[in-house]
């Protein structure tokens, strides 16, 4: 156990993390939202500005079908944004979509964070590797600060 004056081996940059801490994808939440409401807006505006001449062409099936495709931009906006990372005691738990893993900290040899890449990497005891989706470069300098933070659990729970 660590000296009070000396930082908490779980933290980065001396900042305490309590367990369990959730890390989402801030950017991709934001702009997959942004998207679905701009579209719906989108839709209404064409909708209303039709002619009842032209509303009256549309047929049932075309209707269905433009609500079908609304539906699979759902589905995909919300995979999207139900990614994340949760650290707990236990280990971690990685959201990409609508896959989950659930690792325990003797599972994870590294968390890698190559320069360019879209998000970090888990590198497992198993020689696999898991993409952790709830973590994006995109989000700049916090996802440096979440891998830190990681990297700082990974070790403490080693």
């Amino acid at each position: 156990m660590p000296a009070a004056s000396e930082p908490d081996p779980a933290s980065a940059d001396g900042v305490a993390v309590t367990l369990p801490h959730t890390w989402r994808p801030f950017g991709v939440r934001v702009m997959g939202w942004m998207l679905v409401i701009a579209l719906a807006v989108m839709m209404t505006v064409v909708w209303v500005g039709f002619t009842p001449e032209i509303k009256a062409q549309v047929t049932t099936f075309e209707k269905l079908t433009l609500a079908a495709l609304g539906i699979g931009v759902l589905v995909c906006m919300h995979a999207l944004t139900r990614s994340r990372v949760v650290a707990s005691e236990a280990g971690l738990t990685v959201v990409n979509g609508y896959k989950r893993r659930d690792l325990e900290w003797a599972e994870i040899l590294a968390i890698n964070f190559p320069r360019g890449a879209p998000w970090p990497n888990i590198d497992l005891a198993s020689g696999h590797n898991i993409s952790m989706h709830g973590i994006q470069a995109s989000d700049g300098g916090s996802s440096r600060k979440s891998v830190r933070t990681l990297r700082a659990l990974v070790a403490a729970h080693s």
